[in-house]
């Protein structure tokens, strides 16, 4: 259980801290683009932090399910 929430604990800052860079990097860019969710858009967003934010979101949901995944050790007596 304590392996399952520290690698849990460890996805989930690493994507933290990679949204943090995106966010920090994408401040100067001048192309930015709107993406069209069905019945609203989204504010103009560079393409980079797009596809950035897209990766960050799979690393989570990647990282969390093969932790969660992970077959529990019986306890020994």
């Amino acid at each position: 259980m304590l392996l399952k929430l520290r690698l849990l604990s460890i996805t989930i800052s690493s994507s933290l801290l990679l949204i943090i860079v995106l966010c920090l990097g994408s401040q100067n860019l001048r192309v930015r683009h709107n993406l069209n969710l069905g019945i609203a858009k989204t504010a103009p967003l560079p393409s980079g932090f797009l596809i950035g934010i897209s990766l960050a979101l799979g690393v989570i949901s990647g990282g969390s399910t093969a932790t969660l995944l992970i077959p529990n050790k019986p306890l020994e007596d």
